[in-house]
């Protein structure tokens, strides 16, 4: 199946910019965009929009803004956090906010990384180094 990166991120801007820095960091990998954290349990649950799975594949990777609408970046951590099939899905936290108590909030709903927006291509290359498997396009063969 092939690996896609979701990114919730509901300001058009701030959706190009991360769009750049994943590209010039190197990312391959398909970019799928959603606008609000409704649209990601939809997506994540392959409801509504996003039943095709060929369009809309399951994501290895979670690009998730906190400030969002319908439900925010910490609700759909929580919700991902009681469902058992995306217990290995990386989630990477994108906020303009660095303030502790988020952080920590964070990390405790499962997110394994934080960047602070605006994101800078180096900071991406560390989380694609420190969680590569993530990142890399899956390569199948029929050859042993």
């Amino acid at each position: 199946m092939t690996k896609a990166v979701l990114i919730a991120e509901d300001n058009d801007d701030d959706a190009m910019a991360i769009r750049a820095v994943l590209r010039n960091a190197g990312v391959t990998i398909p970019l799928k965009f959603v606008t609000n954290g409704a649209l990601v349990v939809a997506y994540l649950k392959g409801t509504g929009d996003y039943v095709d799975r060929e369009k809309f594949p399951l994501p290895s990777v979670l690009l998730l803004d906190l400030k969002m609408p319908r439900l925010d970046g910490f609700q759909v951590m929580a919700w991902i956090k009681t469902q058992k099939q995306f217990r290995d899905l990386l989630i990477v936290v994108l906020s303009g906010m660095d303030e502790l108590a988020n952080i920590r909030e964070a990390y405790y709903l499962g997110a394994r990384s934080f960047l602070i927006k605006p994101c800078r291509v180096a900071d991406v290359r560390n989380v694609l180094r420190s969680y590569s498997i993530y990142w890399a396009p899956d390569i199948t063969s029929d050859t042993p």
